[in-house]
This record gives C-alpha cells, sequence and structure tokens, in this order.
C-alpha cells in the first residue's frame, strides 16, 4: 500500500454549490477511496491553488487512476493532482540507490 497527496480544485459550479448548499465532502472521499481498496488519512480544505487536500493509502497506481479519473468524469472539479508519498526511510534508500549509478552531469567546456 502506498501513501498518495491528492490535490483538488472546484470547479466554479461546483463552488457555486457548495456555498448555496455548504456539504461534508469528506465521506464521499472517504467513501470512493474505500471502494478502490483505499483508506482515507486526511482530508482539509486549503488556501491557494487548490480547494482540497487528502492524504490516502491506495492498493497501487492503478487504483489512484481510477479515483482520479471516476472523480474528474464528475464535472466537479476542474484539477486533481496526486503524488505518490515515500516515507524518510524510502526517501533514504533512493538516495542510497541514486549513489550508486554514477550519474555524471554534463560538462562545462
Amino acid at each position: 500500500m502506498q501513501d498518495y497527496l491528492i490535490q483538488i480544485s472546484f470547479a466554479p459550479e461546483a463552488v457555486a454549490t457548495l456555498v448555496a448548499n455548504p456539504q461534508n465532502r469528506e465521506e464521499v472521499a472517504r467513501s470512493l477511496i474505500e471502494k478502490v481498496g483505499g483508506k482515507l488519512k486526511g482530508y482539509w480544505f486549503a488556501l491557494g491553488d487548490y480547494d482540497v487536500v487528502e492524504i490516502a493509502t491506495l492498493p497501487d497506481d492503478e487504483s489512484a487512476v481510477a479515483l482520479s479519473m471516476a472523480v474528474s468524469a464528475g464535472g466537479a472539479v476542474k484539477m486533481f493532482k496526486t503524488t505518490p508519498l515515500l516515507s524518510v526511510n524510502e526517501g533514504i534508500e533512493a538516495m542510497k540507490r541514486a549513489s550508486k549509478l554514477g550519474y555524471k552531469p554534463p560538462a562545462k567546456s
């Protein structure tokens, strides 16, 4: 199971609907995530480019794509961004692997 950062921007029509009829969308998010075999770890409203930020544990990338496609197809979001997250230990392991690759940047003439 992998953790994912999910960032959502609502379409203007969806914002208007939520202002006119305030509702808790966290349970909707939880239900969808559980339907793909995952777990919602957190759900927050946010300021800035995204209206909602979620952290979810999902079984695989295909589940993440299915979730994104299902929500995007509904037309209420203008942007749905999914970012796989690594634990600190996974990041350190990636650093160790990177150190063994022998990459050399372009040389200056």
